[in-house]
């Protein structure tokens, strides 16, 4: 048995009794199996076609690309005549060289005619060793996974410490900062996932992009990205809106309408999410559990979909901002009541428009075909840019705000209160719990009778509040006395 074909079926694992002189072997559409295929047991094996690419490193395809046009379909008695005609060849010139010569280069062209072309081939998006490939990117990650959850952590105490007092920009921010957590989230599992399997990704490599993780992962990657973007055109509609009536106070009607807008800002964010679960979980065609912008028709449509709805509402707010700074005269700004507000806004939009300018372009590079940009160029765009903007928006917060100042400083002040009282309350609480056992174990040794004690105190017991009575009692002294004879 020479050639074997068991593509498409639902094998969970490939029986290699008796199949040791296999020479092309088809598993594509096999997706319950996913453990890897020694090579040993296919000695003679010289083309193979495997559900995931990582079955492939076996083979000494790590790393490497290999271009199998139509190996699969040949006659192997054609591969065999080949292999004859090549031997006779080699034949002919056999008495211009000596025997010596003519034996290595025999063997040399024995080894090129067994080696193994398998597909498909693994590459930067289907690693063989390492999920990010490099320390570079490995160590870009982990720093903005630490920064998104230290800094987003602090603008969400800060904005939240009183949720009955907040305004409308200051809900959104918070919001904004929530959804920056769940992207540090979803780059955080990545960068565990490289660390668990460092050195040997292909043995887990299969089982971890077409498992529920991965899916979780992209979904929850995807939503807080388009969420991120939704809430932050809607803190610059109500910034322009706003600084239209800067003279008038918000009503309870514009802060209810803006909490309708941000509910549906995350229904749209989760819909969008979602439509790659349900029309053919592309999040795992890859373990970057991303939807990547090149193979099928149906994942490029959906990134280039994508690009199309946050360049339009990137464009919304430029426009809005635009016409803000237009109507406004020079110096007018700086006298507004919440300027400092509409300046972070502007600062926010300014920095994720820039950032996802890499992202637009690799999605349309991708539509027309152009292949200037490398696979670890693609890479690197999707691991630290795209989650770059959680890592910043909470920095530009912190460092340029002065709202994060003052509600960082109540926020020590309500901490320090808080200490405060509850220790003044557990003080109290000691005492009488103190003062009540001391009364009650008194009460307990003393034996009140008139005619072995006396006590001075005022002879008449009418004449002496209440409060001094029970004062008084409470606070006899804890010796036992013992009764005379």
């Amino acid at each position: 048995l020479l050639c074997r074909d068991v593509s498409s079926n639902l094998l969970s694992s490939f029986p290699v009794t008796g199949l040791h002189g296999l020479t092309h072997l088809k598993l594509t559409g096999n997706h319950a199996l996913q453990s890897l295929i020694s090579s040993e047991n296919f000695p003679e094996l010289k083309v193979m076609e495997m559900p995931y690419a990582y079955q492939c490193c076996a083979f000494g395809a790590c790393e490497s690309h290999y271009k199998i046009s139509s190996q699969w379909n040949k006659d192997e008695n054609s591969s065999i005549d080949d292999f004859h005609r090549k031997d006779a060849g080699l034949l002919q010139i056999q008495d211009e060289r000596d025997f010596e010569d003519f034996f290595l280069d025999f063997e040399e062209d024995l080894k090129a005619h067994h080696s193994v072309q398998c597909s498909p081939s693994p590459g930067p998006f289907k690693p063989c060793d390492h999920l990010f490939g490099s320390w570079l990117i490995r160590i870009g990650v982990w720093t903005i996974v630490g920064l998104t959850f230290i800094c987003n952590a602090l603008v969400s105490a800060t904005v939240f410490r009183s949720p009955l007092y907040m305004s409308s920009i200051k809900l959104l921010i918070g919001l904004i900062a929530v959804v920056n957590t769940l992207m540090g989230l979803a780059s955080g599992v990545l960068a565990s996932v490289d660390a668990s399997t460092f050195g040997s990704f292909a043995q887990y490599g299969a089982r971890w992009e077409s498992g529920i993780g991965c899916q979780i992962t992209g979904l929850l990657s995807i939503f807080a990205s388009e969420a991120s973007i939704f809430l932050l055109t809607l803190a610059a509609l109500e910034r322009a809106f706003s600084v239209k009536h800067a003279m008038k106070f918000e009503t309870k009607s514009s802060a209810a309408s803006v909490k309708l807008a941000t509910f549906f800002c995350f229904t749209l964010a989760l819909i969008v999410a979602a439509i790659p679960l349900l029309t053919g979980s592309e999040y795992g065609v890859s373990p970057l559990c991303l939807p990547l912008p090149f193979g099928e028709p149906s994942a490029m449509g959906y990134m280039v979909a994508l690009v199309l709805l946050n360049s339009l509402c990137f464009l919304v707010m430029t426009i809005a901002y635009t016409k803000l700074y237009c109507s406004l005269e020079k110096g007018e700004l700086d006298n507004i009541w919440d300027c400092s507000m509409v300046k972070h806004i502007a600062l926010l939009l300014f920095t994720n428009c820039i950032l996802y300018c890499p992202v637009a372009f690799l999605s349309f590079s991708s539509l027309l075909n152009l292949t200037f940009i490398s696979p670890e160029v693609i890479k690197s765009i999707l691991l630290v840019i795209v989650p770059l903007p959680a890592c910043l928006n909470p920095l530009l917060y912190i460092l340029f705000n002065p709202h994060f100042k003052e509600d960082l400083g109540s926020l020590r002040k309500q901490t320090f209160l808080w200490r405060r009282s509850k220790h003044t309350s557990l003080i109290s609480v000691n005492s009488e719990d103190i003062e009540k056992q001391s009364c009650d174990s008194t009460q307990a040794l003393v034996t009140f009778t008139s005619a072995s004690i006396s006590y001075d105190m005022p002879t008449s017991s009418s004449l002496m509040p209440s409060s001094y009575q029970m004062t008084e009692s409470c606070n006899l002294s804890s010796v036992a006395f013992v009764p005379c004879r």
